[in-house]
């Protein structure tokens, strides 16, 4: 699992825990703070899942060559 996955939902869950302490307490900054960082999260952990599917893409085709020399 790429670090970028991990970091991302991380992210997320920082960044909805603020920007529902921003509703809250009617505090508007932070609650769009809050939501930036959510969805900056977001992006992060579709960044990973991006790198997730190219590593394993490049081993399967790496794993079709290997197997084709075999032949």
């Amino acid at each position: 699992m790429d670090h970028n996955r991990i970091e991302g939902t991380a992210h997320q869950v920082k960044g909805a825990a603020k920007e529902a302490l921003g509703k809250v307490s009617g505090d508007r900054l932070t609650e769009a703070e809050g939501k930036a960082e959510r969805m900056a999260g977001q992006a992060q952990d579709a960044a990973g899942r991006v790198a997730d599917a190219a590593r394993d893409a490049l081993a399967k085709a790496a794993d079709g060559v290997k197997n084709a020399v075999k032949r």
